[in-house]
């Protein structure tokens, strides 16, 4: 029987959703909303879909193996040289890249919890050890995770805003955390939904690299950009960095149409502002809604928002809510994270907790 290292046997798989089109034909409904995934509601922008059609005929070829075009578009727009940019599948992929160049087994890696799952199961998967820091006041504790750090400390992962509560570190925190922690450590700033954020105090994490500090920034399409179902996201780094992550990059790891709509995605500038009108009125919408409910929700810088329940009991929220049509997402007992929608989807998700209070469900 073939042996699974122990490392390997103690991770706990992602489970991913049901398709709407299989919970609509289970339970028996139509229309059903999906608000679980922080996707973006208005879908990707036509200047993208134009280049994935006019691609089409081009994939019997493999991909650009270096992102040539959208590595020029990107250096161009960030201010940085080609050489300090690397693409991956999905900025996952850039998470396990990086875990896979700077960490062995018996090494640490320090996030918070609850953060983005992929931090400790990659972690895992490599022979290392995550070193969890709760959350305070639903933001990293920054000055406690610089604490933990250790000899075999290695990276350090920063979600900002942070999934799945939508908040951020403001500039000065950052500053603070990059000044303390000591040189040969990576530390990692995911930035997914930082084309949402609103707030002054949200730090330049561009400047850090410019300074020659040991930072590798996530970015990704998969959200405002709405592509998330062709998987391209990329990480900013300094050339050291970038080319040793590169040698353990598998070639052809970015499809050849992911590629082209990143690129025109990029573009329409329309489509990104349009994109923040509708999660600006979305999350307004529903900050009045469960405040009249009684709902308490941490507020957010990203398109999504953290619900804190009553009870122990997301579960039963989760499924009740399904059978209405609406799909969100539980973290933990009493907690439940969902995305900003349409208007109509917003306001079905509403009456749909309505409903649900009204047969005695606490929320």
């Amino acid at each position: 029987m073939l042996q699974v290292p122990g490392h390997i046997r103690g991770i706990k798989p992602y489970v991913p959703g049901k398709p709407i089109e299989e919970l609509e034909r289970e339970l028996g409904i139509k229309d059903a909303v999906k608000l679980a995934s922080n996707e973006n509601p208005i879908g990707p922008s036509p200047l993208a879909i134009k280049a994935i059609v006019e691609g089409l005929g081009d994939i019997n070829r493999y991909p650009d193996g270096g992102c040539y075009y959208l590595r020029e578009a990107l250096s161009e727009r960030l201010g940085v040289d080609r050489e300090w940019l690397i693409f991956g599948n999905g900025s996952n992929e850039i998470i396990e890249l990086a875990v896979r160049t700077f960490l062995i087994p018996g090494d640490e890696a320090i996030m918070a919890q609850p953060s983005f799952v992929v931090y400790p199961t990659i972690t895992q998967a490599a022979g290392g050890r995550s070193i969890i820091v709760p959350l305070r006041e639903w933001r990293h504790d920054l000055e406690r995770m610089v604490s933990m750090v250790t000899e075999r400390t290695r990276i350090i992962f920063i979600a900002n805003p942070n999934n799945p509560t939508g908040t951020i570190n403001t500039r000065a925190e950052m500053d603070s955390l990059i000044r303390a922690v000591p040189e040969g450590i990576l530390i990692v700033i995911d930035e997914a939904y930082h084309e949402y954020v609103t707030s002054g105090d949200y730090p330049d994490t561009l400047e850090y690299l410019k300074d020659g500090r040991d930072v590798l920034i996530l970015r990704t399409f998969s959200k405002i950009y709405g592509l998330a179902g062709l998987r391209i996201g990329y990480g900013i780094s300094r050339p050291e960095i970038i080319g040793a992550m590169e040698k353990v990059r598998q070639p052809f790891n970015v499809n050849t149409l992911a590629q082209r709509a990143a690129l025109a995605a990029l573009e329409d500038t329309g489509h990104l502002r349009r994109s923040r009108e509708v999660n600006e009125e979305g999350k307004d919408f529903l900050y009045g809604e469960f405040r009249s409910l009684g709902i308490e929700y941490v507020p957010t810088e990203a398109n999504f928002i953290y619900l804190i329940l009553k009870e122990k009991n997301s579960g039963i929220v989760y499924n009740e809510l399904l059978k209405e049509g609406v799909i969100i997402r539980p973290v933990g007992d009493r907690y439940v994270r969902v995305t900003i929608g349409l208007p109509q989807e917003n306001i079905r998700m509403i009456k749909a907790f309505k409903r649900l209070m009204g047969r005695g469900i606490k929320i």
